[in-house]
C-alpha cells in the first residue's frame, strides 16, 4: 500500500512539473528557444506573488490577478525587444542572452530578499486532504494538478483551434514563408512568450504555495521542466504532462527506497528514456 501511495503523489507531483514545463515546451514549439532562465522566471512569479499578497492583503491564488498580467507584459517585452534579436539558425546567442537573464535575475532577487527561505501561507487547503480508500490525497495537490491538466487542454485549443495557434504553427514549421504570407513572426514570438510567462506566473504561485523557495529556486525547477519536456516529447503539451507525472513517480518511488534516492531517481528514469526513445515518448509528429 504505501507504493500505491507513492505513486498516486508522484502523479499529483507531475502536474507541478507539467506546469513548469508548459511553457517551455510551448516557446521551444513555436520558435524553437531555449530558454536557461525560465526557472529563474518561475521563482520571480513567486516573489511577485508574495509582494503583491504583503502590500495588498491579497489571498495568494487571488494575487495571480496582478501576477499573470505583469508576468506576461514582462515575457511580451523581453521577447519583443531582446529575444526577437538573437533568434536565428545559430541557438547559441538565445541561450546565453537567457542565462545572462537568469544571473541577473538571481543576484536581483538576492538582493531585494536576502537568502531567506520565503512561502505563502494559502490557509486550511494547505492541509485539507481527501480520502480514497486506504489512502488520502491533499486538496492543494489535487488542485495543481486540475490545474494543470486545464492548462494543458487550453494551450492545446489554443494552438490547434484558433487562428493564433495557425500562426503560431506557421511561424513555427517556417518563418521566412509565414513572413512572405504577412504574418508579423515578431508579433508572433512576443505573443507565445507572453502565453509562457502566464504559464510561468501560475507555475510561480503554486510551487510557492506548496513549498519553500529562494532567489536560488530556479535552476532546479529548470531542471524538472526540462526533463518533463524531454521524458514527454519536444513539442508535446499532453507529452509534457505525461513526462511531469512520469518524473514525478519516479522521485516518489525513488524516495520511498530511500530520501537520498529521490531525485537521482527522477534523473536516471529521464537519462533511461533519453537512451531508449531520444524523441520522447509523445513527440510532436510534423
Amino acid at each position: 500500500m504505501a507504493y500505491v501511495d507513492a505513486i498516486t503523489q508522484g502523479i499529483l507531483l507531475g502536474g507541478l512539473y507539467a506546469l513548469f514545463a508548459a511553457g517551455l515546451s510551448l516557446i521551444f514549439g513555436v520558435m524553437r528557444l531555449v530558454n536557461i532562465a525560465h526557472g529563474d522566471f518561475i521563482v520571480l512569479g513567486a516573489y511577485i506573488a508574495l509582494v503583491t499578497v504583503q502590500t495588498t492583503g491579497l489571498h495568494p491564488f487571488l494575487s495571480l490577478i496582478v501576477v499573470v498580467p505583469l508576468m506576461a507584459g514582462l515575457g511580451y517585452a523581453i521577447q519583443r525587444w531582446l529575444l526577437n534579436r538573437t533568434l536565428g539558425p545559430n541557438l547559441l546567442p538565445p541561450i546565453l542572452v537567457t542565462f545572462g537573464l537568469a544571473v541577473v535575475i538571481e543576484n536581483s532577487l538576492l538582493m531585494l530578499f536576502s537568502t531567506d527561505n520565503r512561502r505563502l501561507a494559502v490557509g486550511a487547503i494547505e492541509t485539507a486532504s481527501l480520502s480514497l480508500g486506504p489512502i488520502s490525497v491533499g486538496w492543494l495537490p489535487v488542485s495543481t494538478f486540475l490545474v494543470a491538466v486545464a492548462l494543458i487542454a487550453g494551450l492545446e485549443l489554443l494552438f490547434y483551434r484558433t487562428a493564433m495557434g495557425r500562426a503560431f504553427r506557421a511561424t513555427s514549421d517556417d518563418s521566412e514563408i509565414a513572413r512572405a504570407m504577412g504574418v508579423n513572426t515578431r508579433h508572433v514570438h512576443s505573443i507565445a512568450m507572453a502565453i509562457s510567462f502566464s504559464v510561468i506566473a501560475i507555475a510561480g504561485v503554486l510551487l510557492a504555495a506548496r513549498s519553500n523557495f529562494d532567489p536560488f529556486s530556479g535552476p532546479a525547477r529548470l531542471i524538472f521542466g526540462f526533463e518533463a519536456v524531454i521524458i514527454g516529447g519536444l513539442g508535446s503539451l499532453w507529452g509534457t504532462l505525461a513526462g511531469g507525472i512520469v518524473l514525478g513517480v519516479a522521485q516518489a518511488l525513488g524516495a520511498q527506497i530511500s530520501p537520498q534516492m529521490q531525485f537521482l531517481a527522477g534523473h536516471l528514469v529521464f537519462f533511461l528514456i533519453l537512451a531508449v526513445r531520444p524523441r520522447g515518448l509523445f513527440p510532436r509528429m510534423d
